[in-house]
């Protein structure tokens, strides 16, 4: 049996088993709402608490270290499996889409910049309440963000994932991942058109991330539920080459927001999310400004009086955020993601002007070549979280080193290919292309030289 009939026969599974699904749903949301809500009524870890003897460090570790990391590796892997078969959030909007108003979508709601906003406003405000640390940050964030899933389904649509369509913090990564999967809902237009001559009565599909099956084209707003396999004969579940989405469909499916999400997102804010608490440079800014501050009697900005839902409260652990230790956090990650988004999309915007006259759709297309560093940046990022939990379990993991420089370098390749394909999508000189591909190269090596910073130099 080759991969096409394997894959259409798993999408066909997929589509048989909707009910055995549902429940695997609601058995992942128990166990989320478990890791969520109960750590946060439970004191708080000591020195002798570890991953399986606290369940807050257990949550910690599930969340933080295995959970939200393998989650973006399963994007790459398989497209949005995790968004159409697993993810709690999803499934508790779309059981309250089912029992609620049924309103029609508004307009504001289907604003393209909301992935970008929402990722960004989540990617600062988890970093001032030290989500990745506390359980009651965890409940405000996590929580939040389910509640308001749960508010947005029970008011628009029916049976629909309003919520993961417009507003979901992360269905833009997802989307920008799901770009390199191995794999798609496949729709075949002459099939389509023909079952149109068929008199046996067709069976509709609920499409709840309100994909339109038809003209579905990509794995970026698909969540791979399967749902639609078979439907009309015209859809399986299909194998491609990784390439496909980014290099063929990016000349005319990319986007400016989405280019604004992979240059100032991923590889701007959420690397200052990461590099904050490493970057000695941030510590000695904030000394200077103290120092200005005490010199001239304005003592407001080191008041430590601040809610622990607005900035990281804990006097108990020794960690108590003032404002201007906020502000510094604030400042740094936007700081680094203008730097690094500026930097980045002078070079492309440079690259994809010497290839020829000055076109915006290239340059969203070529930005899009940054996916597979980006996607594993973030996941390194997570991941030393991971590293941290396990060092304080005495494991012994000398190997991370070399699996990050290879994970850096594997990524950073794959782009380069990425940026190959798309660069000679457009006719050119060779020596043009030769420069364009230069400065894509330089563009990679920004990025590579942010991690190599924080993983190896402070």
């Amino acid at each position: 049996m080759n991969a096409a009939a394997l894959t259409a026969g798993a999408g066909a599974w997929l589509q048989r088993h909707g009910t055995l699904i549902r429940r695997v749903q609601w058995l992942v949301v128990a166990f989320y709402a478990v890791l969520v809500v109960v750590p946060a009524l439970l004191p708080l870890p000591d020195e002798t608490s570890h991953v399986f003897n606290h369940l807050t460090v257990f949550a910690q570790f599930v969340f933080w270290g295995l959970w939200w990391p393998f989650v973006l590796v399963s994007m790459v892997l398989v497209g949005r499996v995790w968004c159409g078969i697993l993810c709690p959030e999803g499934a508790l909007s779309e059981w309250a889409s089912r029992h609620g108003r049924h309103r029609a979508i508004p307009r504001w709601m289907t604003w393209g910049g909301w992935p970008f906003v929402a990722f960004a406003g989540t990617t600062i405000y988890g970093q001032m309440v030290s989500v990745y640390q506390y359980p009651k940050a965890v409940l405000l964030v996590l929580g939040g963000s389910t509640l308001a899933a749960m508010v947005v389904g029970f008011l628009y649509g029916r049976e629909k994932r309003v919520w993961c369509k417009y507003l979901c913090p992360v269905n833009g990564v997802f989307a920008l991942l799901a770009k390199l999967a191995p794999l798609h809902m496949r729709v075949a237009p002459q099939a389509w058109r023909a079952s149109y001559a068929n008199t046996i009565r067709i069976q509709p599909v609920n499409c709840a991330p309100l994909v339109p099956l038809r003209s579905m084209v990509g794995a970026s707003d698909c969540h791979m539920c399967g749902r639609c396999s078979g439907h009309r004969g015209a859809i399986d579940l299909t194998p491609r080459a990784s390439s496909q989405e980014v290099v063929d469909l990016g000349a005319t499916q990319a986007t400016g927001w989405q280019a604004l999400l992979i240059l100032f997102g991923l590889l701007g804010l959420a690397i200052g999310a990461f590099q904050w608490t490493v970057n000695p440079h941030v510590v000695l800014v904030k000394q200077r400004i103290a120092e200005w501050l005490i010199e001239r009697d304005v003592l407001w900005p080191l008041a430590d009086n601040a809610p622990w839902w607005l900035l990281t409260h804990y006097p108990e652990q020794r960690d108590v955020f003032n404002w201007l230790d906020g502000a510094m956090v604030v400042g740094s990650i936007v700081g680094t993601g203008l730097l690094m988004g500026g930097v980045l999309s002078l070079l492309l915007a440079t690259a994809i002007r010497i290839l020829g006259p000055w076109q915006r759709q290239r340059f969203f297309h070529l930005s899009q070549a940054l996916i597979p560093l980006a996607g594993c940046g973030v996941f390194l990022g997570l991941s030393a979280l991971t590293v941290s939990l396990l060092r304080a379990e005495g494991m012994q993991l000398g190997w991370v080193t070399d699996v990050r420089l290879l994970l850096l370098a594997g990524a950073t390749l794959w782009s380069l290919r990425l940026a190959v394909g798309v660069v000679s999508r457009y006719p050119s000189p060779w020596a043009r292309r030769t420069i364009a591909l230069a400065l894509f190269l330089c563009a990679l090596a920004t990025v590579d030289y942010a991690w190599t910073l924080m993983f190896w130099i402070w």
